[in-house]
């Protein structure tokens, strides 16, 4: 790995985190205000379930390396996110 694509991987990776890292806090936000009181709680519920799975497909993209791995798995991957998500949010919705 030259110097270069160490720096663009590391600055890729820190991106990634801080992506993450603002995620959780807008998670957080919904569920606080759900909890106070603060707008309908079915769509505060959603929120949490949609950016928990944004969390998860950026971890399996960027950490798991699957950004680089064969088409097929990374479409499996892309399909089981989404329909598991879609699920439990017409589970919480319904």
């Amino acid at each position: 790995m030259t110097p270069s694509s160490h720096h663009a991987a590391m600055r890729s990776a820190a991106i990634t985190w801080l992506v993450l890292i603002a995620a959780t806090l807008i998670a957080w936000a919904l569920g606080h205000s759900a909890a106070a009181g603060h707008g309908p709680a079915t769509l505060a519920k959603c929120g949490v379930i949609i950016t928990a799975f944004v969390k998860v497909w950026l971890v399996g993209f960027r950490f798991m390396e699957l950004h680089g791995a064969p088409r097929l798995l990374r479409h499996a991957f892309d399909a089981w996110v989404v329909s598991i998500c879609a699920i439990l949010v017409i589970i919480v919705a319904g």
